[in-house]
């Protein structure tokens, strides 16, 4: 194998590795906040800054990999989106719809779309 392909797969190795940790982050980020929402006011900003600092490394991270995390939660829900809604049956055809929750991110590149999120869905009460 020529030292050009070893490099092209060790490149797209790595690019796999930190959108796995990206996603891994998001589902922990999410849990995270959660259990923010059980400590008192003084250990919450505490640790709210930490958290703070570590997605903000995450972000770093995929921006020297010329990736970024794209959220929808609580835009309208578009069928074009790149996002897979695992709760569709549950609507009408006619249901405007919101999304509720951001289980996996989607994630874009500097050539557009490199991964596709999954989501839940709301209905809009008109």
């Amino acid at each position: 194998m020529a030292d050009s392909e070893q490099t092209l797969i060790s490149t797209e190795a790595m690019k796999e590795a930190v959108i796995s940790m990206a996603v891994e982050s998001w589902r922990f980020s999410k849990v995270f906040d959660r259990v923010l929402t059980k400590l008192d006011a003084g250990e919450q900003n505490r640790y709210k800054g930490q958290f703070r600092w570590f997605i903000k490394k995450v972000e770093e991270a995929l921006e020297q990999a010329d990736l970024r995390i794209v959220n929808i939660e609580d835009h309208p829900f578009d069928p074009g989106v790149a996002a897979t809604p695992l709760n569709i049956e549950e609507f009408d055809a006619n249901d405007v719809l919101m999304v509720d929750q951001m289980l996996e991110p989607i994630i874009m590149g500097k050539e557009g779309l490199v991964k596709t999120g999954t989501v839940t869905l709301r209905k809009v009460e008109l």
